[in-house]
């Protein structure tokens, strides 16, 4: 029995366990949408490409399957390199299905005509363009490259006559007859000899401070770190996303003295990380000049990157899950019912004092309310558990990694590695596409909100229930005082109306000036979503802030 090529196609994705796919669709992709929603395939519409590649870098990250997206080709294509970018640098798993001009058509000027594998396959993990032979090839290939080794991105090419002719595929029958079609990514173990090595530093240095960090990289291997920390004793540091693979409510948790914990640490465990600016590259005079870093990744080409440290020859290649098993086994053998002091009291001093500063500066206030305020008054109404928070925009999230802590992995989604603005509401659609059953709070700036909000559209017409909080400071970075008669780059309207911007594009929009009003709107945001799966924008006007020069605080240097 003959199949179409699209009907085969998308029974091929479902097979392979794919469900849900972003994009925008155009000629000649129509056809191939209609498809795949034929076929049980959820298709997310979205109303800009770069916001659906976002999604589906999210969604592949989520889910640890890659997540699928599909747009025309040409601009198409072009609008969304935003979020194939943000998959190859965060190392998510991305499949990318676009359409291109018919074969007749190319080197003519064909409509949107570009070569899309020629500008793709130099940065991409696998590139390939569908004939009517190698359907089957092309996709399993694409697919299994997205998660073995280091993950990232393929490419679809899907010729617009292969979609128009539908074109028969004789006896492609066979999709029925294969086992089923599971990809997995393989896992290898650790050099035994390196961990030992390992452990013979760790004991033979008992007085030295060690330190846990703990990255993203490691967000599938939240219980064999959880162990290792509490077995063991350890203090912990987790980078903004990593928070929740060991629940930051933990006593050996120095996030709230990340300074110091970084200045006087001698021995660094890392999992998963990369020494890049997040973690100030693992140089003085944020680290302490004699820190010895001792990696653990999945991915080989991160192993001694940026780090000179004598722990760089330690560094060690492996499934970070069997790695940590190995050092826990590896440990005891060594030496029987060892355990390491934890926090230090110098540490836990800096801790409690950097606690309480942070519960003043959320009493605090003027004539206006600022960042801490606001937070101090969402966070106890988030049900930590039931929460995914995604933040956007330079100070909103700064300050939010610091004001919003979770036991949960995978609860706290940001910028991430690009430090990229105009991922809020494409993550937070992916957050909620993939677990309905839990609330997905987005707090993004005003600048960021600019990016992306006509994705509110989608969020309401998908019925993906979203609570929005747009920290309102009229600017970019910061707003201006009143009176100034020149605006500078960085300032927006004064007090701008977003609220109505979501009222207009079918959510619920609160204005609020007040604590009181900004927990009265929150709670009725959060049970709209529950109850009625409706999306809400609460527009949360801010001081302008501090008027100095523009700073992004986790990327400040110290003077030397």
């Amino acid at each position: 029995m003959a199949t179409k090529v699209t009907q085969h196609f998308a029974q091929l994705l479902q097979k392979y366990g794919i469900d849900t796919v972003f994009g925008i669709v155009g000629i000649p992709i129509v056809q191939l949408a209609d498809t795949m929603v034929a076929n049980d395939i959820k298709f997310i519409p979205c109303r800009n490409e770069q916001a659906a590649s976002y999604a589906a870098s999210a969604y592949g990250y989520i889910n640890d399957k890659p997540g699928v997206l599909l747009i025309v080709g040409g601009p198409g294509l072009i609008h969304s390199l935003a979020g194939i970018y943000n998959s190859m640098n965060n190392r998510w798993s991305l499949l990318v299905i676009a359409g291109s001009s018919s074969q007749s058509d190319v080197h003519k000027g064909g409509f949107q005509e570009l070569d899309q594998i020629s500008l793709l396959s130099p940065f991409l993990k696998f590139t390939g363009k569908l004939t009517s032979d190698n359907i089957d090839m092309v996709t399993r290939k694409a697919l299994n490259h997205c998660i073995q080794g280091t993950m990232g991105v393929s490419y679809i090419d899907f010729p617009a006559d292969l979609i128009e002719n539908e074109k028969s595929l004789a006896g492609n029958d066979h999709l029925n007859n294969e086992l089923p079609m599971i990809l997995s990514p393989n896992k290898c173990g650790p050099d035994p000899s390196k961990i030992r090595e390992i452990v013979q530093l760790i004991l033979q240095h008992r007085d030295k401070n060690i330190l846990v960090v703990i990255g993203k990289g490691a967000v599938k291997n939240s219980h064999e770190l959880r162990r290792l920390v509490n077995s063991f004793n350890l203090p912990f540091l987790p980078t903004p996303m990593a928070k929740g693979i060991v629940p930051d409510s933990s006593p050996l948790n120095v996030s709230s003295a990340r300074s110091q914990a970084l200045k006087t640490a001698d021995i660094v465990l890392v999992f998963g990380a990369r020494l890049n600016w997040i973690l100030h590259f693992g140089s003085s005079p944020r680290w302490n000049a004699e820190s010895v870093f001792i990696q653990f990744d999945s991915h080989p080409e991160t192993l001694g990157d940026n780090n000179t440290s004598p722990g760089a020859g330690l560094s060690v290649w492996g499934d970070i899950g069997l790695s940590v098993t190995a050092l826990m086994e590896e440990l005891p053998q060594q030496r029987p019912g060892w355990k390491y002091r934890g926090v230090n009291n110098y540490l836990r001093e800096k801790i409690h004092v950097n606690q309480t500063r942070l519960q003043e500066k959320e009493k605090v206030g003027g004539a206006q309310l600022n960042y801490h305020q606001v937070y101090g008054t969402l966070r106890p109404l988030i049900e930590d558990y039931r929460t995914i928070l995604v933040t956007e925009g330079a100070n909103t999230m700064d300050s939010a990694r610091v004001s919003f802590p979770t036991d949960a992995p995978r609860h706290r989604l940001d910028a991430g590695t690009n430090a990229t603005m105009g991922i809020g509401l494409g993550y937070a659609l992916a957050c909620k596409a993939s677990r309905p059953e839990l609330d997905v709070v987005l707090i993004q700036g005003d600048s960021a909100f600019g990016f992306s909000a006509m994705e509110i559209e989608t969020a309401v017409r998908c019925q993906l229930a979203l609570v929005i909080v747009v920290m309102n400071n009229s600017g970019i970075y910061h707003g201006v005082k009143d009176g100034k008669a020149e605006l500078p780059p960085t300032a927006l309207s004064k007090n701008c109306r977003y609220d109505l911007v979501g009222e207009g594009l079918g959510a619920h929009g609160f204005f609020v000036n007040t604590l009181e009003e900004l927990g009265k709107s929150f709670r009725e945001a959060v049970q709209l979503a529950r109850t009625r799966r409706e999306t809400s924008v609460i527009n949360v006007i801010i001081e302008p802030g501090e008027q100095k020069p523009i700073a992004f605080a986790w990327q400040n240097k110290p003077r030397l």
